[in-house]
Order: structure tokens, then C-alpha cells, then sequence
């Protein structure tokens, strides 16, 4: 029986390693899933499914069923975040999993404007807002699987191996879009080419497989189980998004606040950039698609690193400095993508990706560590996707509106600003969770050569922490 003053073990190296990949691998093809759509609503969704509005207004209609995913990830984490809690983490990543592989290949077969009218984009926005669900929920499953299996010394190099998928989601993408715009006509992708990605999801089902037959549940929630069988009173959270929202709204609306920098200019240079330099500055679409792909796989090594560096440094300064970073850089950031020059709009990706991999890295750890175990699936996860509601479905539509409205992209720039702040001080007023003490006791097992096996610190199992 495990006691609330008992450690849970760490997985061994050869089931965490597997692990690890399994979690990559299904948060990549996750996130590649939910990332073409920004890549589509940028480059067709307009045309096909908003036939009759202008140019601008179709890609301001685009850029709003990409909303509609980002308004349902909270829900979607509310949803899984209260079946994680109460049945497992397991289950409702896998489920997930699945929910968003069938909505993402349903997508690459639905018919245009052209073929049903309205219930074109109608069915678009209910696929969107499926997958959003699905990605609401599978955010905090993988994270979750990773870090309470790692040992604490190593949470925060495990939780990048979940957030690395977002970078490498949109590589994947980019290629896909990349080989099908090469080898068919604009003619003929504006047709069915634009589908392929989309249809690509179905490779997610062996993943999924593989979590459901070989992946235990964590050791953490195994644990919160058995006291549940031993001790009544120390049971699984019976209604664990309540009392998240009851008790702990605090570090959901702060733990939130964290992904305002790094979520705007992200979304800013994955999808607003594309529509803005093609549309308006003429810049070639698959050259473009090639330089977000070389500044997203710099970011995954970014990304590695500070996730890293925080289980030795604590998780706030390399988020404090991602901030300063995406604050100082806003500025420039659009006065070198407004040149034209393709070797300029890589050096302004690559500044803002950077400062968002460089907060991006440690948060999966760190807003895991602000809940106790018996409610962090549900808090963790709402705070993640209140984030993604408030300001990263919103970023590109409103990029939109802004340059339409004032004319310059000074206007995106101060966004951009703004967003690092709040990050910024939002980081400066949670508690540091990787403690100096942690810190002292991992550096010295290390240097005796001791490997550290714990997977929470006590005061982790303690109600109320």
C-alpha cells in the first residue's frame, strides 16, 4: 500500500524511453492534425468554402472556423480533464487520440460550397470544433503520462517530449502541404490536393493502439486509487472540475496567463505571417512554408533545452526570460518581415520562436506541479486551454482585422508586446515549484552518482499544496 508520505517510483529507463517516443509521436500527429487546418485556412479554406466573399473577408471567415477549435479546447479540457481525474490518465488521452483522428480525416472528405452550399462551412466549424475538443483533452493526458512517470529530478526534460510535438506538428504539415503543392497543379490542389493532409491523419491509429496495449497509468494516479481502496477519505476527487473552480482559481487564471506571449506570436508566425506575406507583400507561398519549416525545428531544440534547464534552474527563469524576449522582439519582429526579404522574415521568426520555446519548454512541468495530483489533469489542462481561447484562436483573426483597421503592422507589434508583459509578470507572481532545495538534493545525488527514482515529492501527495 502506498502511503501519502511514500514516493512513487519512476519508470525504468527502457519503458520510459518508449514511452517518451509514444508521447512525441501521438502529441506530433495530434498537433500536425490540428495545425493543418491553420496552414488550409490561410491557403484555401476561403475560396472553397466562403465562395462569394471578398478576399479579405474570406480569410477573415477562414481564420473564424479556426477559432471554433480553439473555443472548444477548454471544453474539451474540462471534459477530459474531470474523466482523467476520476478514471485515468490513460483512457482519456486515448480517446482523444481517436476523436481527433476521425475528425481530421472526416475534414480531408468533406465537400465544398461548391457541392452542398451551406452546410459546407457548417459541417467545417462542427469538425473544427471537434477537434478542438480532442486536442483540449489530449494536452494534459500526454503531460501527464510523461512527468508522473519520469521521477521528479526529470519532469521537466519529460514534458518536452509532449511539447515538442508543436513544433514538429508543424513541420509536418509544412512538408505534406509542401510535396502536394509540388507535385500537383495550383489547379488540382485547389481541387483535392488541399485534402491529402488531411486524409494523412489515419497514421495516428497505431499510436493510439500501441498507448491502449503497452502504456500503464501513471504511478501517481495508481497511487491516489489504491489509498482510495485503503482509506476512503483519501479518494480520487469525486468532482475534480469543481473543485478546481472553486479553490483554485488563482493559478488557473495565472498558470493561463503563461501562454499569452508564447501562444501570440506563435500562432502569429505560423499562420497570420503566411496569409500577410503572400496576400499582401507578394511572398512566394512555398518559400514561405520552407523557412516556418527551418524556424520550427530550431524551436524543438529550444523547447528541449529549457524544459531541461528548468529541472536544474527551477521552471521560472527560462520562462521569464522567453517572455522578455517575445516582449523586446515584437517590434522588430514586424519591421524585418515587412521588407519582403525572405532571409529577413527568417531571422523574425527564428527571434520569436525562440522566446516563445524558451517559456513554451518548462510550462508542461510547471502548470502540472501548481495542482495536487487528485485535481491536475483538470486544472492544469484548464488553464492551458483558457489560454487558448483568450488569445491563441483569436491571434490570427485578430492580426487580420488589426492590419485592416490601421494599415500597419505596428498595430500586431504592440499585441505582441502586450502579450509578453502579462507572460512576464504572470511568471513573476506564481511560486516556483522546482524548489532550491530539489534543486541541491538532485545536483547532489547526481554528483554521487546516485540516480534519483522518486516520481513526486511527498508534499506533491498532500491535499491543498
Amino acid at each position: 500500500m502506498a502511503t501519502p508520505h511514500q514516493e512513487t517510483p519512476a519508470l525504468d529507463r527502457r519503458s520510459l524511453r518508449r514511452l517518451m517516443t509514444a508521447g512525441l509521436v501521438g502529441s506530433s500527429i495530434e498537433w500536425y492534425d490540428f495545425f493543418i487546418y491553420a496552414t488550409a485556412a490561410a491557403l484555401v479554406f476561403g475560396d472553397l468554402f466562403f465562395p462569394d466573399a471578398s478576399p479579405l473577408i474570406g480569410t477573415l471567415l477562414a481564420f473564424s472556423t479556426f477559432w471554433a477549435g480553439f473555443i472548444a479546447r477548454p471544453i474539451g479540457g474540462l471534459i477530459f480533464g474531470h474523466f482523467g481525474d476520476k478514471v485515468g490518465r490513460k483512457p482519456a488521452l486515448v480517446t482523444c487520440l481517436v476523436l481527433m483522428g476521425s475528425a481530421t480525416f472526416l475534414i480531408g472528405l468533406l465537400p465544398t460550397a461548391a457541392s452542398i452550399g451551406v452546410l459546407a462551412p457548417i459541417a467545417l466549424v462542427v469538425l473544427r470544433f471537434l477537434q478542438g475538443i480532442a486536442v483540449g483533452g489530449q494536452w494534459g493526458g500526454v503531460i501527464l503520462l510523461l512527468t508522473e512517470n519520469a521521477g521528479r529530478d526529470h519532469q521537466g526534460r519529460a514534458g518536452t517530449f509532449g511539447q515538442m510535438g508543436v513544433p514538429i506538428g508543424v513541420i509536418l504539415g509544412n512538408v505534406v502541404f509542401l510535396v502536394v503543392s509540388a507535385t500537383v497543379s495550383p489547379e488540382a490542389f485547389l481541387s483535392w490536393g488541399w485534402r491529402i493532409p488531411f486524409l494523412g491523419s489515419a497514421v495516428l491509429l497505431p499510436v493510439v493502439l500501441f498507448i491502449q496495449l503497452r502504456v500503464e497509468d501513471t504511478p501517481v494516479f495508481r497511487q491516489l486509487q489504491e489509498r482510495h481502496a485503503h482509506a476512503p477519505e483519501a479518494q480520487v476527487a469525486q468532482a475534480p472540475l469543481m473543485e478546481v473552480v472553486r479553490k483554485h482559481r488563482r493559478p488557473v487564471l495565472l498558470g493561463a496567463c503563461l501562454l499569452f506571449g508564447t501562444n501570440a506570436i506563435f500562432y502569429i508566425s505560423i499562420a497570420g505571417v503566411l496569409d500577410y506575406a503572400t496576400r499582401d507583400l507578394g511572398v512566394d507561398r512555398d518559400a514561405l512554408l520552407t523557412v516556418t519549416l527551418i524556424t520550427a525545428a530550431i524551436s524543438i531544440f529550444v523547447i528541449y533545452f529549457s524544459g531541461s534547464v528548468s529541472d536544474r534552474i527551477g521552471r521560472r527563469p527560462p520562462i521569464l526570460l522567453g517572455a522578455a524576449i517575445i516582449a523586446l522582439w515584437a517590434f522588430p519582429f514586424f519591421w524585418l518581415i515587412d521588407t519582403a526579404s525572405l532571409p529577413l522574415i527568417f531571422v523574425a521568426l527564428t527571434g520569436g520562436l525562440i522566446g516563445s520555446s524558451l517559456t513554451y519548454g518548462p510550462l508542461a512541468a510547471y502548470l502540472a506541479e501548481l495542482f495536487e495530483p487528485r485535481i491536475r489533469y483538470s486544472g492544469a489542462s484548464l488553464a492551458y486551454q483558457l489560454a487558448a481561447i483568450l488569445v491563441s484562436g483569436a491571434t490570427p483573426f485578430l492580426m487580420t482585422a488589426l492590419l485592416a483597421a490601421t494599415g500597419t503592422t505596428a498595430s500586431v507589434s504592440a499585441y505582441i508586446f502586450l502579450m509578453g508583459v502579462v507572460t512576464f509578470v504572470a511568471a513573476l507572481v506564481l511560486r516556483e515549484t522546482r524548489t532550491k532545495d530539489e534543486i541541491h538534493r538532485s545536483t547532489t545525488r547526481g554528483s554521487t552518482g546516485t540516480a534519483s527514482t522518486s516520481g513526486m515529492p511527498t508534499r506533491d501527495l498532500e491535499p491543498g499544496t
